[in-house]
């Protein structure tokens, strides 16, 4: 595929997947799998793996149970360090435009920003990042103007207080 035929998407971006429409997904080429968030997993009778996307939590979530014949295990080195072994599963989904089947692990999300994370393995040969695109405005900056202003009042208190607790 030519470069030309690479598609632009920003460091997010609104996907499509399983029906379910205008789904956040952040983009991290520093992450090498890509993941959704799944609940309710678990290996039924037939020796399938059944799931549900997203959380009750979630304005994403339809209740619908999906079912995957075809699924691995997968060792991921989450995003604090920890050592954890997920499920595999390939979705089709449509970034952009584009729709492919791309390979997710399952994971609770519920606490991250965004319910997908889009990794390396996924863009490769078919999508460019531009960073300097968004398609999902951050909601509230952080506001560390009294944090400033602590650190302007007395610098060394302020190393001891804050910084140090963090080495």
């Amino acid at each position: 595929m030519a470069k030309k035929d690479l598609t632009v998407i920003g460091n997010n971006v609104l996907v499509n997947v399983a029906g379910i429409k205008k789904v956040p997904a952040k983009v991290d080429t520093g992450a090498n799998l890509s993941s959704i968030w799944a609940s309710n997993i678990r290996i039924n009778d037939s020796k399938h793996l059944e799931f549900t996307l997203f959380g009750p939590s979630s304005p994403f979530y339809t209740g619908e149970v999906i079912t995957a014949e075809n699924f691995r295990t997968q060792r991921v080195l989450s995003s604090i360090g920890e050592m954890q072994v997920r499920y595999r599963v390939s979705l089709p989904v449509t970034i952009k435009h584009r729709r492919i089947l791309a390979t997710f692990t399952l994971a609770d999300r519920s606490r991250n920003k965004f319910p997908i994370l889009i990794g390396r393995r996924t863009l490769i040969g078919k999508f460019i990042v531009d960073v300097s695109k968004i398609a999902v405005e951050h909601s509230h900056p952080i506001d560390t103007s009294d944090l400033d202003s602590e650190l302007d009042k007395d610098p060394q208190s302020f190393d001891q207080s804050y910084m140090q607790k963090s080495h």
